[in-house]
């Protein structure tokens, strides 16, 4: 039975530059989808509950039906990474990219001689999860920006974590953890 208290460090180094990859790209569809778009002129929108119209300069993601929010390119993918997000979160040791980093990548590699606890790179997991939600809800709400602002954020994690070993959410969670907020079972002893 594998030592699930430590993880190789590379594992979720390699998840991360998946997930970057995947989230800028979700950062461009948002950027060019509606949620960074006016009404054209040639546009009118009616409110089927009061019945007016919206003027020309309205914010097309919120002119546009919940429908055409939700089939967004950028709205699609970002969800696609949040559910990765929840998996992570949720079943660590069977999300794709650490099963695909075990069974792939792993064997070709020299022996690990990092390990570390999975406590942190599971939190966050948990902090990409928040923030790519909350775009979410925000774009669905009709809030302009809040999609590729979001997924900026989740990559701005995600490529500092991939690309230069910097897990922002482990470094909020060893924070939190000297606050005494999460991680200790009990008193520590001196």
């Amino acid at each position: 039975m594998p030592d699930v208290s430590r993880i190789d460090a590379r594992g979720p180094r390699f998840a991360a530059s998946i997930t970057a990859v995947l989230l800028l790209v979700a950062t461009v569809l948002s950027l060019i989808g509606i949620s960074t778009q006016r009404v054209s002129a040639g546009f009118i929108a009616v409110q089927p509950s009061s019945g007016a119209t919206l003027a020309p300069d309205a914010w097309a993601v919120s002119a546009l039906p919940l429908l055409a929010r939700t089939t967004d390119p950028g709205f699609l993918l970002l969800l696609v990474v949040a559910l990765l997000f929840v998996w992570g979160v949720a079943s660590p040791r069977t999300a794709p990219w650490g099963v695909l980093y075990r069974r792939v990548i792993q064997p070709r590699l020299s022996p690990p001689t990092e390990f570390e606890d999975p406590r942190p790179p599971r939190f966050a997991q948990g902090v990409g999860l928040f923030v790519t939600v909350l775009g979410l809800l925000l774009h669905l709400a009709g809030v302009p920006w809040s999609l590729p602002i979001a997924a900026a954020m989740a990559f701005v994690a995600a490529f500092l974590n991939a690309v230069f070993g910097l897990c922002l959410g482990c470094q909020l969670y060893l924070v939190l953890q000297r606050a005494g907020l999460v991680g200790r079972r009990g008193p520590v002893a001196a």
